[in-house]
């Protein structure tokens, strides 16, 4: 038996989501059961010093050292908030399964760069503060490997989403939105993934700018506009939305950058239209990746709803609009998971399997040339009790 916590930091920056989780075995066996989940918000300090080192224009190397450590420090701080909680002690952890804070991403090489990615927050901090093995680091070998580091979800989705005889497609909608195709009774190497495009990214940035709220709760501030059509056909035509699969973006596309130039180029545009757009953006790039690239391939039973994302209800009647005519959409919710915590839990159970040294990619998701292990190993400073 053996209790975990995965610790995410996403592309949405709204804080450390943190799931406590019991796992036994490994793989289609595994025992996985979710003891509970909290998100700790950060600063306003905390975020801004991520925002900067995201931006070239404002990032630089001492900044970037020091926010490794001090984020390695806010994450070992999360675990024991959740411990605490739950009247659990350190020394009943078996391991920590940490994404990290992404800051940048190049899954696709240029002249000057070659294909590569940097997550912070310092495992060795953690390790020590905790007295816990970290597992980290999860992109860089599938990278190694040719693969584009991401999505890393789909592994575990594999595990805990497939059915003998339902097609799914599973819809995660953090600061980026990412789909998994799940056909009934799927082998791992059936598994196909890739990120459709914005997630909730450029949504909370436009309500952070224009209505000073950090996200749309409930989707009311949209439902609230209009969709202005000129500026949803110049989003539409962005390069990346039809791209052949598989791809990842994040920040360097759809970041703050992007929503200011919107914001000051359509600054004529009432608040509430822009976000309206700007959901239904999130909502038909995921419909049109599904349209080009699923639909003709696959017949779907049902799209589960997940991340951040699935709380804003007026994204996910634009998304039921959508695809009505294709298969039945629902949130994680309704199958008895929860989505808000979908993706800290998935970095326990992929740490689990590095543990139990199970090759954890997938192929179809990441177009890596091999599976291969994921994660780094860092041991805590003192001998772990049996």
């Amino acid at each position: 038996m053996s209790y975990a916590v995965g610790l995410m930091s996403g592309t949405s920056l709204d804080g450390i989501d943190v799931a406590l989780v019991y796992i036994e075995g490994s793989g289609m066996r595994s025992v996985i059961r979710t003891i509970d989940f909290i998100t700790i918000p950060f600063t306003e300090e905390a975020r801004e010093k991520i925002t900067e080192v995201l931006q070239i224009e404002t990032s630089d190397v001492r900044k970037i050292c020091s926010l490794n450590f001090e984020l390695g420090y806010l994450f070992a701080d999360a675990i024991k908030q959740i411990c605490t909680k739950n009247d659990l002690d350190l020394t009943d952890l078996s391991f920590i399964g940490s994404h990290g804070q992404t800051i940048y991403h190049e899954p696709i090489g240029t002249e000057d760069y070659v294909p590569s990615t940097l997550q912070i927050g310092e495992p060795t901090v953690i390790a020590y503060e905790t007295n816990t093995l970290v597992i980290s680091n999860f992109r860089t070998m599938d990278m190694a490997a040719g693969g584009q580091g991401a999505p890393l979800v789909p592994y575990t989705e594999w595990i805990l989403y497939r059915h003998d005889q339902k097609s799914r497609l599973l819809q995660n909608i953090g600061g980026i939105g990412n789909v998994t195709i799940m056909p009934a009774n799927a082998t791992l190497l059936e598994v196909i993934a890739f990120d459709t495009g914005p997630g909730n990214m450029i949504i909370d940035e436009v309500c952070q700018q224009l209505f000073g709220a950090p996200y749309d709760k409930d989707g009311n501030l949209a439902a609230k506009g209009q969709i202005n059509e000129a500026l949803l056909e110049e989003c539409l035509a962005i390069p990346y939305i039809l791209m052949e699969p598989p791809k990842t973006t994040g920040r360097e596309l759809f970041g703050k950058q992007f929503a200011l130039d919107l914001i000051d180029r359509y600054k004529e545009i009432n608040p509430h239209d822009l976000l309206a757009t700007m959901t239904l953006f999130t909502a038909k790039t995921i419909a049109l990746n599904y349209q080009k690239f699923i639909f003709p391939h696959y017949k779907i039973d049902e799209v589960i709803i997940g991340g951040g994302g699935s709380y804003n209800k007026t994204l996910i009647k634009m998304l039921i609009d959508l695809l009505k005519d294709h298969c039945h959409v629902l949130t994680g919710e309704e199958i008895g998971h929860s989505s808000e915590a979908k993706e800290a839990i998935a970095f326990a159970i992929l740490a689990n399997e590095t543990i139990h040294k199970n090759p954890n990619n997938v192929l179809g998701a990441t177009g890596a040339n091999e599976p291969v292990i994921l994660g780094n190993l860092t041991c805590p400073p003192r001998k772990l009790t049996s």
